[in-house]
């Protein structure tokens, strides 16, 4: 049975599924480029600061945080504060700061959850609408046959099967975002503090 011809048959609640589909791959790809892009500028921001740093160039160092994402720039800014601060106000400003990164690595993310739970419940209604179907056959025809059930149970079946789907790829990619995230704003945060170390 073609995809096309299965869409059709789980009748109209499949639109909002393809959307919430659709919606699930653009976030996966774009967080996926994005955290590529990230790692990458912030490990070749580190490797160049260090080298200018143990040279004693601090100005050349700090700027180079203008070739960087913001979310990457505002806590390396702040490991030059280093010298000018009480170690509890240096913590407490980075803390800030890369709590500000951290919102930003999550951008998007919510949709992830939010379809992850819900569209069990989308398909779910799209099931009731079937079963709807299924009794209305009944009605109009008289009869309690499987042919006459099985256009509205063919529905409902599909619908179900959808929603799960959609569901379990959206928990699955919004679980890895989770996990490679928790790794990511970690090794961050070290890195910045090893620089701190060396200024």
């Amino acid at each position: 049975m073609q995809i096309v011809q299965i869409i059709r048959e789980g009748g109209f609640i499949m639109a909002p599924l393809l959307v919430c589909s659709l919606i699930i791959w653009v976030v996966f790809f774009e967080r996926l480029y994005f955290l590529h892009q990230f790692k990458t500028q912030y490990k070749l921001l580190v490797e160049k600061a260090q080298g200018l740093i143990k040279d004693k160039k601090i100005h050349e160092a700090r700027g180079l945080c203008h070739n960087v994402h913001p979310l990457i720039s505002a806590p390396y800014l702040v490991v030059f504060d280093a010298a000018d601060l009480s170690l509890d106000e240096w913590e407490a400003r980075m803390g800030r700061r890369l709590k500000e990164t951290q919102l930003g690595l999550k951008r998007y993310l919510w949709l992830l959850g939010t379809i992850g739970s819900s569209a069990p419940f989308i398909g779910l209604f799209g099931t009731v609408i079937g079963i709807i179907k299924s009794f209305e056959s009944i009605a109009a025809s008289g009869k309690a046959g499987f042919a006459v059930v099985a256009a509205g149970l063919g529905e409902a079946l599909i619908a179900t099967a959808a929603g799960i789907i959609v569901a379990v790829i959206a928990v699955i990619f919004y679980n890895y975002f989770q996990t490679r995230l928790g790794a990511l704003n970690i090794e961050f945060k070290n890195k910045l503090e090893d620089l701190k170390e060396l200024v």
